[in-house]
């Protein structure tokens, strides 16, 4: 039987360039290859696309805080339409191996946020996970509370900010509405990246020029103390969620060098030692959650308990 021909699109230009070369090498490290081929498409920091040696296509790939993207010497460009060949070599013109599918593994800004998935579907090329709405809503947190804060979902209290009226807002307003602590987050970005805990007013100011440098827009949220929760939910029209995880902490809180550097950060404890109807219920309000964005494929949703 043919092998079906698998795309991953990863790196890119946003922040999470790092985080995606580990989601990549994950997927390759797992992925069945009596079944799959496997076509590594890899984007430099500078946004050049290039087909990568699936033997040789990381530096450090064992080190998270140095890992790197191995320089490739085949540029990509892309035919949109449904042609034979949508893939050639920039340098030459000469056609790559066509992709069944892709796995669009691009993390942040451009990759998660709807950018990437919009391209793909112009460009007649199949993908997994989210399309394009989906993602640009689950990207922006700001969107993502208010959708699901409209489905009766509960959500921390925040309040959002833009360049526009940061200035308008004052730090005894929003620790009034909110109070200590909080967390301040650039409104379209993942992993962490810029997420600030805050607990006094000199704090406050850091946080807040520090998401700004990220995004247009931060949200400002109240800090929820509670177990962190989290299942994945797997499907399109009838999803289903798996069983509970406990995200259990040794830091202050989930931060980007919790989650990828510091191997004792953070631990997965599955299942989470909670009660049958907890977990039943979570995994119904992950479901909803899921459904309510338009997500697709699959997901993760994370819940305070």
């Amino acid at each position: 039987m043919e092998k079906l021909r698998v795309g991953i699109v990863f790196g890119g230009k946003s922040a999470e360039h790092e985080v995606s070369l580990q989601s990549a090498k994950n997927i390759v490290d797992a992925i069945d290859k009596s079944r799959f081929d496997v076509v590594l498409l890899g984007i430099d920091k500078q946004g050049q696309w290039h087909v990568s040696d699936a033997s040789n296509y990381l530096l450090n790939a064992d080190d998270p805080a140095h890992i790197a993207l191995r320089p490739s010497a085949t540029s990509l460009a892309q035919v949109p339409g449904k042609h034979e060949h949508q893939l050639i070599d920039a340098q030459n013109g000469q056609p790559l191996p066509t992709v069944d599918v892709i796995f669009p593994i691009v993390h942040g800004t451009l990759g998660e946020d709807g950018s990437l998935q919009g391209m793909l579907r112009v460009a007649n090329l199949p993908f997994v996970g989210s399309d394009v709405l989906a993602s640009a809503a689950c990207m922006d947190k700001d969107v993502t509370k208010r959708l699901l804060r409209d489905a009766g979902l509960n959500i921390a209290p925040f309040i959002t900010l833009t360049r526009a009226n940061r200035h308008n807002i004052s730090f005894a307003e929003v620790e009034s509405k909110l109070g200590l602590p909080l967390f301040v987050k650039p409104a379209n970005q993942g992993s962490s990246v810029g997420v600030s805990k805050v607990t006094s007013e000199e704090q406050y100011a850091i946080a807040v020029d520090l998401a700004f440098e990220f995004d247009h827009k931060v949200i400002v949220e109240q800090g929820i103390k509670g177990r962190e929760i989290e299942c994945a939910v797997l499907g399109n029209d009838n999803p289903q969620a798996s069983t509970c995880g406990e995200i259990v902490l040794t830091s202050d809180f989930y931060a980007y060098d919790t989650k990828y550097i510091d191997e004792d950060g953070a631990k997965v404890v599955v299942p989470a030692a909670i009660a049958p109807e907890i977990n039943d219920k979570i995994r119904a309000i992950a479901v909803q959650a899921y459904q309510t964005l338009g997500c697709a494929g699959m997901a993760r949703v994370d819940v305070f308990l």
